[in-house]
């Protein structure tokens, strides 16, 4: 119950006129915004905030559009900036398995100028920018025209109530926030998280597995059509068997050690960057449309978060930051509570991820060091506070 309210409070709050980048960003759209500010000699730290948030949702955006050109519209992804479902592509490309990594790859190097923006930014800055979440389109299909099935609550809307941009016959309208340093802060963080998803796909290429499992089906297919997956009953290519078939694959090759070392160093500044959202957020004294709020302000997305949110959040921060560092280890199953898995290790001695070994234990050994646990205490806080809601919140609060 307490997710459905807050998921229908953030689409349905009623939003005020915003003037300027808003409407901009309605009009042309994210490319030719994006275009003008960077070209600016001067831009003022309004602008510069405009551009650092138009920076990060141009990586979402060029996501979508090589997805849509190579006909990857629907959710079979199970990785951010795969999983969001899109129209379908009548004239689509032939999938290539280099295309996985170009995604990543290409979205990494916007995240990297939009964190390089922000970055700019003193915490003193008095930077704002106006917002209305209905003025933002993603130009899936690189036409240069905003179409219906392109605006964030047609993308986004459909995924948090499944019943995309419309509820009862009434068009949903996403609200007006105005974002401020402390907000760009928590842009960073989340720009630091999807580049460490990114990194981490890029240690582990899958283009190769994609290769080979793509062209075994095919040579299968000469002795006639197979039979629907086992699974699910769909008939399809790639199916439930080839997608666990590709992962497992990938998984087991030889990462790249310096992609692996770049992913974790961005999960500590993601951390580092959430801490320093939480520092900014909570000195502010207004109240005027707030993305995340403090415990004396009200979200302007319509959701409610307990007073003790920011202070249970940190906690969680803070023993995965730990675990990062090294400094806590994860259980293992087949070990005692003397010690667990050294996720540092994972990341800066990258091997070859044999998931039958990690069952057995073989290929767990490597990482496996005697020392503190990280208890489940502060998740298990944090997930109370919210009646069982945590996951939804979490991707919220990064």
């Amino acid at each position: 119950m307490f997710k459905r309210f807050a998921v229908l409070g953030l689409l349905a709050a009623t939003p005020t006129h915003a003037e300027g980048i808003s409407s901009e960003i309605a009009t042309t759209g994210l490319a030719r915004t994006e275009a003008r500010l960077a070209a600016l000699p001067s831009p003022t730290e309004d602008e510069t905030l405009a551009l650092g948030a138009v920076h990060f949702l141009r990586a979402i955006e060029g996501s979508f559009q090589t997805r849509w050109a190579y006909g990857m519209t629907d959710r079979s992804g199970m990785l951010p900036l795969l999983r969001l479902p899109l129209e379908d592509n009548p004239g689509a490309k032939p999938f290539a398995p280099p295309v996985v990594a170009q995604i990543f790859t290409e979205a990494e190097a916007q995240l990297a100028r939009a964190i390089t923006r922000f970055n700019t930014l003193p915490d003193s800055s008095s930077a704002a920018l106006e917002l209305t979440l209905g003025d933002v389109w993603f130009d899936v299909n690189a036409n240069g025209s905003r179409d219906m099935a392109e605006d964030m609550a047609a993308i986004i809307g459909t995924v948090t109530t499944g019943m995309g941009p419309e509820m009862g016959g009434k068009t949903l309208a996403l609200p007006t926030i105005r974002f401020d340093i402390a907000d760009a802060a928590w842009a960073t963080a989340y720009a630091h998280l999807l580049s460490g998803l990114a990194e981490t796909v890029l240690a582990y290429d899958p283009t190769e597995p994609l290769t080979r499992v793509i062209a075994a089906r095919k040579t299968m297919a000469e002795y006639g059509p197979p039979p629907p997956s086992f699974l699910t009953g769909l008939d399809r290519m790639p199916d439930e068997i080839d997608l666990i078939a590709m992962l497992l694959a990938t998984l087991n090759q030889q990462p790249d050690p310096a992609h692996a070392a770049k992913a974790h160093a961005h999960f500590l500044n993601m951390i580092a960057q959430n801490r320093r959202f939480w520092t900014l957020v909570e000195d502010e004294t207004d109240n005027a449309q707030e993305w995340l709020p403090n415990a004396r302000q009200q979200s302007g997305t319509g959701m409610v978060l307990p007073p003790e949110t920011g202070a249970l959040w940190q906690a969680v921060l803070a023993d995965a930051e730990a675990v990062l560092k090294g400094d806590m280890l994860i259980p293992y199953w087949r070990i005692g509570d003397q010690g667990g898995v050294n996720l540092q290790k994972l990341f800066l001695d990258p091997r070859p991820q044999d998931i039958a070994g990690w069952v057995q234990g073989w290929s767990a050994l490597p990482y496996l060091q005697k020392g503190p646990l990280v208890s489940a205490e502060n998740w298990s806080r944090f997930n109370a506070m919210l009646v069982g809601d945590a996951m939804l919140f979490a991707i919220w609060l990064n």
